[in-house]
């Protein structure tokens, strides 16, 4: 504890595919997604987070939407840094205080993320006036999130599905055993409904109207016991040019999605197939747990139960587990040390 210390905050940060949320003082401050929306002639950001969300898709040719993370990794990486400052800007606490404070910040990250796409998170962050900054692994946020207790020597499963990679980890004594991270997950969901209304109805929907879709009546199997009812979609029809709508139903969309979800059980059972007959052992008597956006897919949970014969279990507030474990993890930075990449 330094003389100064009263000038750094601590903050922590799940930067996803498609949302933002940023932990200070133990409550989320931030919760809105990630895209930035930036004006080609200035070249200047205009919206972020929600305010960019409303306009994607209904830009005129001097107002892109820009997504800066792609795949759970950072594509964009000026979008991405002017992103993270104008989030952390909007952060209530820091809004009153006349200077910019130096951060100590923990930030998620995928797997599956090269030494490169490390790199640019971290200076990223260091742009932002980050001091400190500490990476954790998504799978291990969000199984401290959930509660367990990682530091044990006992196995556990963690499947997290959020917007641009599904990461499936087996956890023990604060590391990860083994784990396989697919670029299968919300974003593949979402295209792969637009497609589908293109094929199957001739209707073309936009990339919110198709989210909207998954959300309302995304479902993973085509036996609900409470099904969702059916759904107008309004689009452009292909044949016509005319704007047009049609009902869909849940069942439809199980069919949309089956190939991806498909793609996830067979990640889920590689990664099973390489587990230490040990943990394997533990993992039968705990379960799987279910963690990130994509984890709220009606039936998806039912889903993987059957495939893997193993009962699973889908997190308390599914979205925000990652961020309530990098939370946790910055409060305690003594205890998950180990678990940090510095």
């Amino acid at each position: 504890m330094g003389f100064f210390d009263f000038l750094t905050e601590e903050i922590a940060i799940d930067l996803g595919t498609a949302n933002t949320l940023i932990i200070h003082n133990g409550k989320v401050v931030v919760d809105a997604p990630s895209i930035v929306a930036r004006d080609r002639i200035t070249n200047k950001i205009i919206a972020v987070g929600r305010e960019a969300a409303l306009m994607q898709g209904k830009t005129h040719e001097n107002i892109k939407t820009i997504r800066p993370l792609k795949d759970g990794v950072i594509a964009d990486f000026d979008a991405s840094e002017k992103m993270i400052n104008m989030f952390i800007k909007d952060i209530p606490a820091l809004k009153k205080k006349w200077f910019a404070p130096s951060l100590r910040m923990v930030i998620c990250i995928p797997s599956g993320i090269t030494e490169v796409e490390m790199r640019a998170v971290k200076e990223s962050a260091e742009r932002v006036n980050g001091k400190e900054v500490y990476l954790i692994h998504e799978p291990m946020a969000a199984a401290i999130g959930i509660g367990i207790d990682i530091m044990q020597p006992k196995g556990n499963m963690i499947i997290d599905i959020g917007g641009g990679t599904t990461e499936i980890a087996v956890l023990a004594l604060g590391g990860i055993v083994c784990d396989k991270s697919v670029k299968i997950a919300g974003d593949v969901f979402t295209n792969d409904i637009v497609y589908y209304m293109r094929t199957q109805h001739n209707l073309y929907v936009g990339e919110r109207t198709a989210e909207k879709i998954k959300i309302q009546i995304g479902a993973a199997t085509e036996d609900l016991e409470v099904p969702p009812e059916e759904m107008p979609v309004q689009g452009r029809d292909l044949l016509t040019g005319k704007p047009k709508q049609v009902l869909t139903s849940y069942r439809e969309i199980a069919k949309a999605l089956d190939k991806s979800i498909l793609r996830i059980e067979d990640a889920v059972m590689e990664t099973l197939s390489q587990t230490p007959p040990e943990l394997a052992a533990d993992i039968y008597n705990t379960g799987i747990y279910l963690a990130g956006g994509g984890s709220m897919l009606r039936g998806l949970d039912k889903r993987l139960s059957q495939k893997t014969d193993l009962p699973v279990y889908i997190a308390e507030d599914p979205l925000r587990a990652v961020v309530r474990g990098t939370g946790i993890c910055l409060k305690n930075l003594a205890k998950y040390k180990s678990v940090l990449i510095k």
